[in-house]
C-alpha cells in the first residue's frame, strides 16, 4: 500500500471551495506538485489544470470519499481545482500531496 503524504502546508496549503451549478475553483497553487487528494460534500464532477473550470464532462468523484488524483503538468504554471455539482452544492476540499 503506498502511503500519501501531505505536502509542506506553508508552501502548498488545503483549499476549499463552495460550488453548486456554477462551478467554484480554488485559489492556485505554484507547478512542481505531483498528485493531489481531493474530496466533496456532495457528488460532483472535478478537473486540475491550469485555468480549469469543471463541467458536467469531467471527471465524477462521489460525496465524502478522498480520490487521489495525478496532477497534469501543463504549462508548468500555476494550477487550480475545480468542481460542479452532479444534483446538489457542496464544498471542495484539496490537499497537495506526494505520491512517493
Amino acid at each position: 500500500m503506498q502511503l500519501l503524504i501531505p505536502l509542506d502546508d506553508s508552501l502548498f496549503p488545503a483549499k476549499t471551495v463552495a460550488y453548486s451549478g456554477t462551478a467554484g475553483s480554488t485559489g492556485t497553487w505554484d507547478a512542481g506538485v505531483q498528485a493531489l487528494l481531493v474530496w466533496t460534500t456532495s457528488d460532483a464532477y472535478v478537473t486540475i489544470g491550469n485555468g480549469v473550470t469543471a463541467t458536467t464532462s469531467s471527471t465524477p468523484i462521489p460525496a465524502n470519499v478522498p480520490i487521489p488524483f495525478s496532477v497534469p503538468q501543463g504549462t508548468g504554471g500555476p494550477w487550480r481545482v475545480s468542481a460542479i455539482q452532479v444534483s446538489s452544492s457542496g464544498t471542495l476540499y484539496a490537499k497537495p500531496i506526494s505520491g512517493n
